[in-house]
């Protein structure tokens, strides 16, 4: 292994590749950064293991002394690539937070598949609009990969699904869920349905249906589209005009809806 000790004295603008590692907490700056450099930052040894298993190529690894046995024989594999230990307290020091959860490793991106790619072969995919918390994208990819869904469809705005926060939420799924940035909103809604996907939006209208009554008109086979929307306004005018169906979940008395994470795995199920 190319293994690179830090002390506390170490400067991440000093040492090369290390600098991946620094302003962690910073979630706005990593998601400009990250994306722009072509990286992403994998948290926790299974979050790691999955994606080296997924086929993700690191550009380094960070780690606390305790936690190198556990990853010995992976890192191994890659006899050029930094692997960078310290104490505890060096590396809370550079990334800003306690590393209690084992390792982090910095990996290069893949290229998105386009809009067209993403819905080749697919007979049900999520769109997903304007939802901006990290914990709630890794949630619905979590129940997308989990639950038979092929693909998931974000609006410009969507937070990414490679920071770190929703890869460590999704476990790791994400990376065998392909996704897909949409190149015109709500514009890429006329693809679907060209494609030949009935679409639906999670909302509640007063059009809407209860989604277990929808579930069961669905033909064998039939191209779905599920539509959800953001934590606070939902979904917006334009796309709930633009789609054929609104559906709903049915709520006990009292209550309007579910957070859009736990709405998406039941309606992720009911539509199976």
């Amino acid at each position: 292994m190319n293994l690179i000790r830090l002390s506390d004295e170490s400067d991440p603008s000093a040492v090369p590749g290390l600098e991946d590692y620094a302003r962690l907490t910073d979630a706005a700056l990593r998601q400009r950064q990250d994306v722009e450099q072509g990286r992403f930052i994998a948290e926790t040894t299974l979050v790691v293991e999955r994606a080296l298993d997924a086929g993700y190529e690191p550009r380094s690894f960070f780690l606390a002394e305790k936690h190198l046995p556990a990853l010995e024989e992976r890192l191994a594999a890659f006899p050029d690539v930094p692997v960078f230990v310290g104490s505890e307290r060096t590396l809370e020091k550079i990334a800003g937070f306690h590393l209690h959860r084992g390792a982090l490793a910095s990996m290069k991106r893949r290229p998105l598949p386009s809009v067209p790619e993403l819905l080749d072969g697919a007979r049900r995919i999520a769109v997903v609009e304007d939802v901006v918390d990290h914990t709630n994208i890794g949630a619905i990819m979590r129940s997308a990969a989990a639950l038979h869904v092929d693909g998931v469809l974000l609006s410009p705005r969507c937070a990414d699904p490679l920071y770190r926060r929703a890869i460590r939420t999704s476990m790791g799924t994400v990376f065998s869920l392909p996704f897909a940035r949409a190149e015109s909103w709500p514009g890429d809604i006329a693809r679907l349905r060209e494609a030949g996907f009935t679409t639906a939006a999670l909302a509640l209208t007063a059009r809407a249906e209860p989604i277990d009554a929808f579930a069961s008109r669905l033909e064998p086979g039939e191209r779905l589209a599920l539509f959800l929307g953001s934590e606070g306004p939902g979904l917006s005018a334009e796309v709930l005009d633009a789609v054929d169906r609104h559906v709903v979940i049915p709520m006990s008395e009292g209550i309007d809806s579910l957070n859009v994470a736990a709405a998406s795995a039941v309606a992720f199920f009911t539509t199976r």
